[in-house]
């Protein structure tokens, strides 16, 4: 069975980060693909630093061995999609998913061929920068992008307000279509292309 790795890059583990992916997940697990949401917790994951220790002599794992980097590229080697999603903070997804992600696609974690994903949740604003930053390492590394019917973005502020945003749900729902749909294409070349739900239109103005 294929599977999709899921990372929630926030701070906190079932805020609107957490409902934004686990909305994408609810649609792969029915579309018949395993998922697994790997929260990366809230201690500290190093910046890579380049040295190349991981492509020299560590066998496609970093050379740092006291943060969560190695765990997720095993999980990642293993997985035949990838979904990441992060709050934004000042316009910018978070410092330890980035971290996360430079390291892992540096150290050679085997991702070339399989499709990938970004989700940005924010209150208000940043949303398409940080969602911009997040997709940018994907495409160094020879991962097709997953698109939606829009940006892969959510609102809300308090835990659980994104399950509201009825268009950045559904945004949600449509990524998880495409991105099954282009894992078998991948393997098949004979997938039946998605069937998506009739658009929900969603605006903020009360």
């Amino acid at each position: 069975m294929k599977k999709v790795l899921l990372i929630n890059g926030s701070p906190h583990e079932k805020g609107n980060t957490y409902f934004a992916l686990n909305e994408a997940a609810k649609t792969l697990t029915e579309l018949g693909l395993k998922t697994e949401i790997y929260w990366i917790g809230t201690k500290p994951v190093r910046g890579c630093i380049s040295c190349g220790g991981c492509v020299t002599a560590n066998n496609g794992h970093c050379v740092f061995n006291d943060d969560i980097c190695n765990e997720v590229i095993d999980k990642m080697n293993e997985a035949d999609g990838l979904i990441v999603g992060s709050p934004v903070y000042f316009g910018t997804p978070t410092g330890s998913v980035m971290n996360l992600v430079h390291r892992m696609l540096f150290a050679g974690a085997k991702v070339s061929g399989k499709p990938a994903a970004a989700v940005a949740v924010c209150r208000r604003g940043g949303a398409t920068a940080a969602f911009q930053t997040l997709q940018m390492p994907f495409q160094m590394v020879n991962m097709p992008l997953v698109t939606s019917q829009y940006w892969n973005i959510a609102y809300g502020r308090e835990p659980g307000e994104a399950r509201l945003d009825a268009e950045g749900m559904q945004t949600m729902r449509t990524m998880a279509q495409n991105m099954a749909w282009m894992i078998r294409q991948l393997n098949t070349g004979t997938a039946p292309k998605p069937e998506y739900e009739p658009w929900q239109g969603t605006h903020f103005i009360r």
